[in-house]
């Protein structure tokens, strides 16, 4: 059975996505932007032909390698900072600038910069954080397309500790744009039922002086 065809019959793009945060913020998700198979060899080729690498960071002092995996890549080889580690983007390959102009012709915005995440499995995960490092275009969009294995993600507010979260699909789109990283924090939780790896790419805006 297809590890990502386990919910094909719930599977469809949301023509009017509403905000699913009550304020401070705007978080859309669009539901399924790409057709399963068509995300399935976008899968494969973004696991055989992305230059990742694993992640470092700095935690309480100390670094720290993660088992999940990243890259970086760009218009330019722009400098990118955070956890106190600074990569530099690579160029883009054929595959992933289809995947920005999908994105951008369906959110009628541009993006000159991508960050993705290797996700080998459940136990593989993101902590609570926000998108709101300096190198960053301040307030701007940030789409987040999703590949492989469905995987809950979360928002909580910064000073009310509301919460709310979904389920991101196979060939998803989210965005999340305004004021959200000034207000909410993010996390993709672990779990031990997903033995399935997932990608995650989220274009974004380097600030160009």
């Amino acid at each position: 059975m297809d590890l990502f065809r386990t919910t094909d019959l719930f599977r469809a793009t949301i023509a009017q996505p509403e905000n699913l945060l009550p304020q401070d913020g705007m978080a859309k998700y669009y539901g399924v932007l790409i057709p399963v198979d068509d995300a399935d060899d976008y899968f494969a080729s973004l696991i055989s032909h992305i230059q990742w690498e694993n992640d470092k960071a700095f935690i309480y002092g100390k670094s720290i390698v993660t088992k999940r995996k990243v890259a970086w890549y760009a218009d330019r080889p722009f400098a990118y900072t955070y956890s106190k580690t600074t990569k530099y983007a690579l160029p883009w390959t054929d595959g992933l600038l289809q995947l920005k102009t999908l994105v951008e012709e369906k959110l009628n915005e541009t993006f000159n910069s991508c960050l993705l995440n290797l996700y080998h499995n459940g136990s593989e995960a993101m902590g609570w954080h926000s998108d709101d490092e300096k190198d960053l275009t301040k307030n701007g969009s940030i789409a987040s397309l999703s590949f492989g294995a469905e995987r809950k993600f979360c928002f909580k507010h910064k000073q009310l500790k509301e919460t709310v979260s979904l389920v991101l699909e196979h060939g998803s789109l989210l965005l999340m744009g305004g004021i959200t990283q000034d207000f909410w924090q993010h996390q993709l939780p672990a779990t031990k039922k997903i033995q399935a790896p997932r990608v995650n790419l989220t274009f974004r805006n380097i600030r160009v002086e």
